[in-house]
């Protein structure tokens, strides 16, 4: 990862207020030579320049013990190669600190002998991540080459994953495409925003399902795959995702996460070349609050 600075402070501070990694992991990450400056090595206390290209190693990892935990998983599909997890909503996708049991993760090492260790060994076998609190379809690699591959397509835009969403308000466009970089929250960064600055092309096309009296139940399909993504831009359209404790403003149960579900996922096997799509139903408690904005009057 390389950030280029727009302010004079401190090192630590600016990558923790533009990044999700933690004061003290930064400030070990410096000590290691892990993170430098115009490729440089530096103290915690430098001082940044305007300008100054900050390269971050983003393999950096640090000894922890990821421990096998007996934990139920719905499976949708698995073979030798791969597997499709219906993740259930509230479930954390890998461990990190402060968390290191009852994610998917421990989950999926107690459940397989063999996960791809391409992202380290605090997310094997994890290709790409969904929000803890939303639900729904993730893939599984149980091996490197597999991994890579899936990886490969995710990348290149090739695989379908569709995700259903309850917002507040009424949508009165049929369809729309949200077009809108995503950054790192300036005031807030454990948020992210739709900001120019240290950002990334996103774009998120969304389909209005059902119109309600104060709310609307849509269909998003993302062609990048940013952090909080959908949940960032519902809330740029000024259509927050319902029940999301970060972005939204309803909170209607405290035990159900945002009300966001990733539904279908559709890629090419990397083994067998064969074209897969899976899809699952939103959880019964989703279906409880649709069934609450669904009656209103």
């Amino acid at each position: 990862m390389k950030l280029i600075a727009n302010t004079k402070e401190r090192i630590d501070k600016y990558i923790m207020d533009n990044t999700d990694i933690s004061r003290s992991k930064i400030q070990r990450m410096i000590k290691s030579n892990n993170i430098l400056v115009n490729n440089k090595n530096i103290k915690n206390s430098y001082i940044l320049n305007i300008n100054d290209e900050i390269t971050i190693n983003d393999d950096y990892s640090e000894d922890i013990t990821i421990e096998k935990e007996n934990i139920p998983l719905d499976i949708v599909y698995e073979d030798d190669y791969l597997l499709v997890i219906n993740k259930p909503s509230g479930m954390v996708v890998h461990p990190a600190p402060g968390n290191y049991h009852n994610t998917l993760v421990n989950a999926l090492m107690y459940h397989c002998n063999n996960l791809s260790s391409i992202n380290g060994e605090i997310r094997p076998g994890i290709v790409h991540r969904i929000d803890a609190d939303t639900s729904g379809l993730l893939l599984v690699a149980k091996n490197d080459k597999v991994h890579a591959d899936l990886a490969e397509q995710i990348k290149n835009k090739t695989v379908l994953r569709k995700y259903i969403a309850l917002v507040s308000g009424v949508i009165y466009e049929d369809t729309a495409t949200i077009d809108a970089p995503i950054g790192r929250d300036e005031k807030n960064r454990k948020k992210m925003s739709v900001t120019d600055k240290n950002s990334k092309k996103a774009i998120t096309n969304i389909k209005v399902l059902e119109r309600y009296k104060n709310a609307t139940l849509i269909e998003c399909i993302l062609e990048t795959g940013r952090t909080h993504q959908i949940r960032v831009h519902l809330k740029y359209i000024n259509h927050p995702i319902i029940n999301d404790p970060i972005y939204g403003t309803n909170k209607d149960d405290k035990l159900f996460g945002q009300m966001l579900h990733a539904k279908t996922i559709g890629f090419i096997h990397p083994i067998t070349k064969e074209y897969l799509e899976f899809n699952i139903d939103v959880p019964e408690e989703f279906k409880k609050i649709q069934e609450k904005y669904k009656n209103e009057k």
